[in-house]
């Protein structure tokens, strides 16, 4: 299964910046939209693109590691 780590890197950003960041104001700066981001981040099964992926590592800077990861599950 696919973890994204949308929260982890909110919380973050709004530490380092001083600043509460709403995932309204993500989606708006990654040009992507609120519902996706707000399912990202809820971690239930949610498939995106490289597109998505791609807007949110350059708007946390960060690298693709660090927005998403893999959990193997047992069967």
């Amino acid at each position: 299964m696919v973890i994204y780590h949308i929260k982890e890197l909110i919380d973050a950003k709004s530490a380092k910046e001083g600043r509460k960041i709403s995932m309204a104001e993500v989606a708006e700066a990654a040009g992507l939209q609120k519902a996706a981001i707000s399912k990202m981040a809820k971690n239930n099964n949610y498939s995106t693109t490289t597109r998505t992926l791609d807007a949110l590592c350059t708007y946390f800077d960060c690298k693709i590691e660090d927005l998403i990861t893999y959990q193997h599950q047992s069967l």
